[in-house]
């Protein structure tokens, strides 16, 4: 397949699409802040990166762009007319790519949830997707991690054993 040259206002606009930090992303970690939810946010050691992960409580979130990760019922999931071969190809790695990932985060004991860029964008979509966090979080902050002994303050490692003191008694 042959190279098309792109413009330089297409190279300006590519150059600008983040891999972390994004917009979305800054919103469902402010959720989770409000909630009270300890995390990590992009943890390059596990599968696949995870935009947002909790070592402590097992639980990992992908915050999908829509049109990327080819959000199926969206509007933002369009196929370029240009390059159509191209770009077919590099939207179905991505998707495969996805699958993967969390296929080997669940093998990790990880449960994942997956949080797309539209559902961040209305306010209805956005109280949904607070009670959705709230959920999965287990519904508390990391007090419930304190009580059964998995403090991330004590334990800063992300192991899901009693902190390090309690195993000396």
């Amino acid at each position: 397949m042959a190279m098309v040259k792109t413009s330089p206002i297409r190279s300006k606009l590519m150059a600008k699409v983040r891999r972390k930090g994004s917009a979305p992303e800054l919103v469902v970690r402010t959720i989770l802040r409000r909630q009270g939810q300890k995390f990590r946010s992009n943890a390059r050691k596990l599968p696949g990166s995870p935009d947002i992960c909790s070592p402590w409580m097992e639980v990992a979130v992908f915050v999908h762009g829509c049109f990327w990760h080819r959000h199926r019922g969206c509007r933002a999931c369009t196929t370029p007319k240009q390059n159509r071969d191209f770009w077919l190809d590099k939207f179905s790695q991505n998707v495969a790519r996805d699958k993967r990932k969390i296929r080997q985060l669940r093998r990790l004991g990880y449960r994942v949830m997956v949080v797309w860029e539209c559902e961040v964008k209305s306010a209805s979509k956005l109280a949904r997707l607070e009670r959705r966090l709230h959920r999965f979080f287990g519904g508390k902050g990391w007090e419930s991690l304190r009580d059964r002994g998995r403090d991330p303050r004590k334990n800063p490692a992300g192991s899901l054993g009693p902190a390090p003191q309690d195993q000396r008694r």
